[in-house]
C-alpha cells in the first residue's frame, strides 16, 4: 500500500526523542510524529503519552521529496464539527479595572505624550527628517537631565 497524504495507518513506536516519536509503518517505512501532533493538549514530555513498541493510529500529513514522512496522532481522532479546538489559557489577567497599562483598543492614542499625527504616506526623506528631529529632542532632554547630576567630588577638571 502506498503512503499518501491524508491516509490513516497503524504503526509501532520505534523511537522517542524530545521533539517527537518515530513510528514504523508498513514495509519498514518510518515517519515522525512531531511533539505538537501527539495530543490536543500541551505535551511537555513525549514519554508521558507514548512508550516504545506502542501500536498507534497515525494520519499522514506530509511526504517530502527526500522521503521524510510527517505523521499526526491527534488528527486521527474524529471530533464533532461544532466542537471548537482547545483554547490556551491566558498568560495573565488583570483584576479590577485599568491600572494605567497599555490597552490594545487605544493604539492610536499615545496618552497625551505629544503623539505623532495619524500615519500618512510620507516620503523616505520626510520619515528621516521626523526621526532625526525626534532623536535630537530625546538626546537634548537626556543631556539636560544629566548635566545637573555631575556635581560633587568627581567634577570635571580643566
Amino acid at each position: 500500500m502506498a503512503i499518501e497524504v491524508g491516509s490513516k495507518l497503524q504503526g509501532k513506536v520505534t523511537g522517542i526523542t524530545h521533539f517527537g516519536a518515530f513510528v514504523e509503518l508498513s514495509e519498514g517505512v518510518t515517519g515522525l510524529v512531531h511533539i505538537s501532533e501527539i495530543a490536543d493538549n500541551y505535551v511537555k514530555d513525549v514519554n508521558d503519552h507514548l512508550k516504545l513498541n506502542d501500536i498507534v493510529t497515525v494520519k499522514v500529513i506530509n511526504v517530502d521529496k527526500d522521503g521524510k514522512i510527517g505523521l499526526s496522532i491527534k488528527q486521527t481522532v474524529d471530533r464533532p464539527v461544532d466542537a471548537a479546538p482547545p483554547t490556551r489559557p491566558a498568560r495573565f489577567e488583570r483584576q479590577g479595572g485599568d491600572r494605567g497599562g497599555f490597552n490594545r483598543g487605544d493604539r492610536g492614542d499615545r496618552g497625551g505624550r505629544g503623539g505623532k499625527p495619524p500615519a500618512t504616506r510620507l516620503s523616505f526623506e520626510d520619515k528621516m527628517a521626523r526621526f532625526l528631529k525626534d532623536s535630537e529632542d530625546r538626546i537634548s532632554s537626556l543631556k539636560k537631565n544629566t548635566e545637573g547630576k555631575r556635581g560633587g567630588r568627581g567634577a570635571r577638571r580643566d
